[in-house]
């Protein structure tokens, strides 16, 4: 298995779909993740702050054993002012440089424009006679962002369960290097709404602690 985890920020991928990443490494899978956007001094980051960044791309790389890691360095939050063509080129080239079997995309109905934009990019790579080695497309729910929609499409539908009881511990010290990220409870990116969606989500499937996906497309 080769996944794919597609991350408009570092810390989405954590948030989305850490415990199944460290489970499907357990596993044995290839794993690598695409990081959409970067911060430069040019839109306005301290270089204290770039390097801190850069330290959490790297010691999250260890914690997960990514196999391989592409960013992007889309300037961040400021993904729809980026033509759409330029966004599709450089997720198809990592699509047709990994060949994932599997790609883990945050949802279409985030209310954050960068995680909107990313999903638009990614459907455009996903046809089967341009990425033949796609085999499943899974949306995660990102906290913060895919509870807070005000729209009235279509929101997140639960339909993929992945147990991660023996990895929460681990999501959440990889959650804590992301330290400037997490707040106090109440606050949905801590670790007790991070505890406490796992807790939800594994109620609604037999286990202790689970993530949840949208299957978007299989191929079997």
């Amino acid at each position: 298995m080769k996944t794919i985890v597609i991350a408009p920020h570092p810390d989405d991928e954590v948030l989305g779909a850490g415990g199944t990443l460290l489970r499907r490494k357990t596993e044995g899978a290839t794993v690598a993740w695409l990081i959409v956007t970067g911060i430069t001094t040019g839109t306005g980051w301290s270089e204290e702050k770039i390097k801190q960044r850069a330290d959490e791309i790297k010691r999250i790389t260890a914690l997960f054993g990514f196999d391989s890691v592409f960013e992007l360095n889309f300037p961040t939050t400021q993904l729809d002012q980026v033509p759409m063509s330029d966004l599709v080129a450089a997720v198809s080239n990592v699509f047709k440089t990994f060949e994932p079997e599997e790609v883990l995309v945050p949802h279409p109905s985030d209310v954050h424009t960068d995680h909107r934009m990313v999903f638009d990019a990614v459907a455009s790579c996903t046809k089967w006679f341009r990425y033949p080695s796609i085999k499943r497309v899974l949306a995660y729910e990102t906290l913060s962002e895919t509870d807070f929609g005000l729209g009235t499409e279509q929101g997140f539908r639960a339909n993929v369960f992945v147990n991660i009881e023996p990895y929460l511990d681990n999501k959440l010290r990889a959650m804590d290097i992301y330290a400037s990220e997490l707040g106090a409870f109440p606050f949905p990116r801590s670790h007790e709404s991070i505890r406490a969606l796992a807790t939800l989500r594994g109620a609604a499937s037999g286990f202790k602690a689970a993530e949840a996906f949208e299957l978007l497309r299989e191929r079997l």
